[in-house]
């Protein structure tokens, strides 16, 4: 028996706009959560145009022309978007008639290709009895027919298996949410062996190790720590009849393990170091998980997830930064503080679910906004950005002598990517540094 999808009925509506469009086929993502039981779709997404066909309106008119690298660099892009819980689990596509025969390979092309490199960014593994089935949404354009298959992400040679597409009014207005800020104070250490300094790399190895942490913390939810097959709810009332968007918050602390039990034998290394990558601050973080009777491990996994994704994808966004306003092979290497991007959060019309992003401090509204138009296809009001976390100063210490007395001011992104004076050696230096939301990237060399 195939697997139903239970789908929020205006993306009906979304996915019958598209079907107007004169184009010849229309690609997008679908966006949601899986469960043992059943999986549930909130959004779906349509691939946004390139540059090129913006100015030209350019349509490609055969499916041997759809663009993989393009979409796949789309579902990385939303990924970030998505809070814990949320993940790109199907691709869709409406075609015309003649193009109808095509369109299931290239479903199978794009779901595969798109769970290659979504998987390529993850700090973590999926668990064995994890759902691994994607789906794959074709429309007629002309007759509006729906069919949904799936196809196994696990098994590189899976063939299609049908599924049920059913819509449902309100699906998501009343999920469960977990809010949980965790301290960071990670130290990665440079290798002197390390060439060019790559701190990118350095810094992914640095947060594959605290994930295993994480992985291995406690969760207390609202003080309570739960056996993980105990229903999430249980002991809580829960409202029927209610469509209009609601959510309902669990505050969840996480107890990082300080040492390993004694049954496991610890070895010193001592390694040669050329410097260091500091990350020092707060995360916020938050998972959503779906009313049906959902399980405590389901919702621990998903909060675990968006705690080392929030991490990680700041970091990647920094870094890709960098390479925009300094280049990809920088050489002049000294002391430097970054501030990582915020978090923010955006509600979903209609539902209780939020979708997230990442801004740096003077980065305007407007950029926001634009991002989530251009990713999303989900117009925003500036008064619905809800940034996560206060922006406080930095305080950065000189570590040389000869460094000037000016007075501290409050930084701008400009100011903290400035370079510091210094008069020892080579200094290197990359950060998260500070109080309640704002980081700094500390890095340190000798």
């Amino acid at each position: 028996m195939g697997r139903t999808y239970f789908v929020e009925e205006a993306i009906g509506q979304y996915l019958s706009d598209l079907t107007t469009n004169l184009k010849p086929y229309v690609t997008g993502l679908l966006i949601g959560q899986c469960s043992p039981q059943r999986d549930y779709v909130i959004r779906a997404v349509r691939t946004p145009p390139k540059e090129e066909q913006k100015e030209d309106h350019i349509s490609p008119s055969k499916l041997a022309s759809v663009d993989e690298e393009w979409i796949t660099t789309h579902a990385s892009q939303v990924s970030r978007m998505l809070p814990g819980g949320l993940l790109v689990l199907g691709v869709f596509i409406i075609a015309t008639p003649e193009l109808s025969k095509d369109s299931q390979n290239a479903l199978r092309k794009l779901i595969f290709s798109v769970e290659k490199s979504l998987t390529k960014r993850r700090l973590w593994k999926p668990a064995e009895e994890e759902v691994s089935d994607r789906a794959a949404l074709q429309i007629c354009s002309a007759t509006k027919k729906v069919v949904c298959r799936t196809y196994d992400v696990q098994d590189p040679k899976s063939s299609a298996k049908p599924a049920d597409w059913k819509y449902q009014s309100a699906l998501s207005a009343s999920w469960l949410a977990l809010d949980c800020t965790v301290n960071v104070n990670i130290h990665i250490p440079l290798l002197a062996t390390s060439p060019n300094h790559d701190l990118e790399k350095n810094t992914k190895n640095g947060l594959n190790r605290w994930s295993k942490q994480i992985e291995d913390s406690v969760f207390l939810i609202n003080g309570q720590i739960k056996d993980d097959d105990t229903e999430l709810l249980e002991g809580q009332k829960k409202s029927r009849g209610n469509t209009q968007s609601s959510t309902q918050f669990s505050d969840v602390k996480v107890l990082t393990q300080l040492s390993q039990s004694s049954s496991h034998r610890s070895t010193a290394t001592v390694q040669v170091c050329s410097g260091s990558i500091n990350l020092k601050g707060a995360v916020k973080c938050r998972a959503y998980v779906h009313n049906n009777k959902p399980k405590v491990k389901e919702a621990v996994q998903a909060l675990k997830r968006d705690i080392i994704n929030t991490l990680s994808d700041r970091c990647e966004i920094l870094f890709e930064d960098l390479i925009i306003n300094e280049g990809p092979h920088k050489k002049n290497f000294e002391r430097e503080y970054h501030v990582l991007p915020q978090r923010l959060f955006v509600p979903v019309a209609g539902s209780s679910v939020m979708l997230s992003d990442y801004k740096f401090g003077d980065e305007a509204t407007g950029e926001i906004q634009e991002r989530f138009v251009e990713m999303l296809d989900q117009s925003v009001q500036a008064e619905d950005i809800h940034i996560a976390e206060e922006v406080n100063t930095v305080d950065i210490c000189p570590v040389t002598d000869n460094m000037d007395d000016t007075p501290q001011k409050q930084l701008t992104k400009a100011t903290l990517l400035s370079k510091l004076q210094q008069n020892m050696g080579v200094v290197i230096a990359a950060a998260v540094a500070v109080f309640a939301s704002i980081f700094s990237f500390n890095y340190f060399s000798d």
